[in-house]
């Protein structure tokens, strides 16, 4: 089967979704075309004129396919007016994110246009598939309270039809070695008997954006320094022109506790640190499937995650603190005491088999055949 991939915003993650299928399911003729992961915005309005006028693009978008599979950044309409040829292929948009349930922030801009660029994707898709029911379920709500909003000649019942077809398949996590997990890998620096006494090590990976809670890591860390704890944290994730001014405060109030402070040297230095860490901090106000902290339980990790976006759907109630958006000190106390209950009483990290290679694969596998005639 010959199958066009596009992506349209390529952000390292997008890419490691991209590849998977490539490479996990090479029995396939693959084409992968891509635009660069900067300018948000314009990316998500202009990418179809980008992809269809550009020359580099040219020769792979006038090549005979039998399926498409575009990233939900990708203009479906747009691209299908400016590229005849695409037009009459079945096309299945693979959200792994949606423009519905980002955290309100002073720097939005064009919020509404982008969302609308999405629901027409959406909507001239064959076929919706989301990385986890929250993304899923955020994207049709959101969309369906857009569109009983707008004027006139418009309603939600057009997205019935999307909404029931659709299906979750998440990303699989990636291995230590820089592959897709495809057997469980759990670390061996783990140990159920060790005591209060010993010094904790905590993670904490995310973006460097505001998205991402950095002032509730503040707030936390402070809640902890208020106990007998004795702990170490380290404190990574990518970092873009502008990091936010908290990044700062934590370092210098920190400093005592911090064993890693910024970006891994590689990624076998971030699974090692990983793989050397007892339990994995999310503060995040964004999250559609949770990838990094997926590849830290694989790794042996126990998560501690806030009872919102999607992790309520990931794990159970034991991995999870009290989510309290309006009351900062409140969740930071939540979760600080979930951290000294692990310390107390350590616990064995969840399973994730479900989100390895092979299982991932064999759903993507099963849903390409349907469209095989």
């Amino acid at each position: 089967m010959r199958i066009l991939i596009i992506s349209a915003y390529e952000a390292s993650s997008h890419k490691a979704w991209a590849n998977a299928l490539m490479s996990g399911l090479n029995q396939h003729d693959w084409q992968y075309i891509s635009l660069p992961a900067r300018h948000f915005a314009w990316r998500i309005r202009g990418n179809a004129m980008s992809f269809a006028f550009d020359p580099k693009f040219k020769e792979a978008l006038q090549k005979p396919y039998d399926l498409v599979i575009a990233t939900s950044m990708t203009d479906c309409v747009g691209l299908k007016a400016f590229c005849p040829d695409l037009q009459n292929i079945p096309w299945i948009l693979y959200f792994h994110e949606n423009q519905f349930a980002y955290p309100a922030s002073d720097n939005q801009q064009g919020l509404i246009e982008m969302q609308m660029v999405t629901l027409y994707s959406a909507l001239a898709a064959d076929l919706c598939v989301f990385n986890s029911v929250f993304n899923q379920t955020s994207f049709f709500q959101g969309a369906k309270a857009l569109l009983k909003k707008l004027p006139d000649y418009v309603s939600p019942d057009w997205l019935a039809s999307t909404e029931t077809n659709s299906q979750v398949i998440p990303v699989p996590i990636e291995s230590p070695s820089g592959s897709m997990f495809n057997q469980p890998f759990v670390s061996d620096c783990h140990d159920d008997t060790s005591t209060e006494s010993a010094k904790l090590k905590i993670a904490w990976s995310a973006r460097w954006e505001f998205d991402k809670g950095p002032e509730r890591l503040f707030a936390i860390l402070q809640a902890l320094e208020t106990t007998d704890l004795d702990y170490e944290v380290a404190i990574m994730g990518e970092q873009f022109r502008t990091v936010p001014e908290i990044f700062t405060q934590i370092q210098h109030q920190f400093l005592h506790r911090i064993t890693q402070f910024g970006y891994a040297e590689s990624r076998d230095q971030y699974f090692a640190i990983l793989a050397s860490s007892d339990l994995f901090l999310s503060t995040a106000l964004h999250e559609f499937q949770g990838l990094s902290v997926l590849e830290a339980v694989a790794v042996g990790c126990v998560p501690v995650l806030p009872n919102r976006q999607v992790y309520p759907e990931l794990f159970g109630a034991e991995f999870l603190y009290q989510s309290h958006l309006n009351d900062l000190q409140t969740e930071a106390s939540s979760a600080a005491n979930l951290i000294r209950s692990y310390a107390q009483h350590p616990i064995k990290p969840p399973v994730v088999t479900n989100f390895h290679l092979g299982n991932v694969l064999a759903r993507y596998s099963s849903l390409i055949q349907k469209f095989i005639t």
